[in-house]
């Protein structure tokens, strides 16, 4: 993972489906210093306390007695895409406005996979590299020692 070089003001993004850290290197690719300047929380609890309907039930054809079950919407994981979904808006605005050149995002891969989707030319255009992690508890020092050795 080590070996991440990224120029001054470079941006790194660290989130998973809760939270969101945007970083900016005020170091050199040699000597970098990441700082935060960014960051926001959503508010993701689990499915059960999200929803708290039973699965519906679908009948299995015209007078048919028997029914199937109807898997249960994970409003967790929608919740995760759809904070993903927001990242990538904010990562778009920020490269129309020309505030980064060079950008560096970590995720977990469930996170990383939606954001990948959701990125324009403008953003993936500047990607440096993808570390499917998460490095959301982690503090700064780590974060900047686990990217860049």
């Amino acid at each position: 993972m080590s070996g991440i070089r990224l120029k001054h003001k470079g941006w790194v993004v660290v989130a998973d489906g809760e939270k969101a850290l945007f970083l900016v290197n005020s170091g050199t690719p040699d000597k970098p210093a990441l700082h935060v300047f960014n960051g926001f929380e959503q508010p993701n609890p689990k499915t059960a306390a999200q929803g708290v309907d039973r699965p519906g039930r679908l009948s299995d054809g015209m007078g048919s007695a028997n029914r199937s079950a109807v898997q249960e919407t994970d409003w967790h994981r929608l919740a995760k895409h759809e904070f993903a979904r927001q990242i990538a808006s904010v990562l778009e605005e920020s490269a129309q406005a020309d505030r980064f050149s060079q950008i560096v995002i970590v995720a977990p891969a469930v996170v990383m996979g939606e954001l990948r989707k959701s990125l324009s030319h403008a953003v993936s255009s500047r990607l440096v590299a993808e570390v499917a992690k998460d490095l959301t508890g982690h503090p700064v020092p780590e974060i900047e020692k686990l990217l860049f050795g």
